[in-house]
């Protein structure tokens, strides 16, 4: 399998046997590095309001792009490992957590296929406070939907292009509505 870059989207707002989510995150990127990640680029950290609004404690947020030679699967394997490492428990759907490690997207790859990301990616909103894919969504079909994730891609990787829809990371930042970068500010 050849070399291809993974976007990966870092997100805390617990804190984790004394370590606060900015700590968490810093963290994750050690630990990404550790296990084998190829490390390229590391945006800044951001504070953005909890999604959905009201629903807890404002996160830490950041991207890195990494290489990653293998599969997918093994890639997101290593990211629930630092997860589960760093606290997190996966109770409630958008709560409050310790880390979450989102892969965004590993090169053109479109999983598990063009039909299905399409589908995650134009469920409602009420659709989605229910239902959950059983397989890894590649690119993740909400990418083009949030500030937190799109700010911190568009500083490391802007001209990174959704293989489905043709839409660069600058194009999905661009696109969103202005009130959402109030939500959001550097740290």
């Amino acid at each position: 399998m050849t070399n291809r870059h993974a976007l990966i989207a870092l997100g805390a707002n617990q804190e984790h046997a004394g370590t606060s989510p900015l700590q968490n995150i810093m963290a994750a990127i050690i630990g990404m590095v550790n296990c084998g990640v190829q490390m390229r680029a590391v945006s800044r950290f951001f504070r953005s309001a909890a999604f959905p609004a009201g629903s807890g404690p404002d996160f830490v947020n950041a991207a890195v792009a990494v290489d990653w030679d293998g599969e997918a699967d093994d890639l997101l394997a290593r990211l629930h490992s630092l997860e589960k490492d760093l606290g997190r428990k996966r109770a409630t759907r958008w709560g409050a957590r310790t880390l979450d490690l989102d892969m965004i997207a590993l090169g053109d790859q479109v999983l598990p296929n063009v039909s299905a990301q399409a589908y995650w990616r134009n469920l409602s909103f009420e659709k989605q406070l229910c239902e959950t894919p059983n397989d890894l969504i590649l690119p993740h079909p909400r990418l083009q939907d949030r500030i937190f994730v799109l700010a911190p891609l568009c500083e490391i990787a802007p001209d990174w292009r959704h293989p489905v829809t043709g839409h660069t990371v600058a194009m999905m930042c661009d696109a969103l509505p202005e009130n959402c970068w109030k939500t959001l500010s550097p740290i």
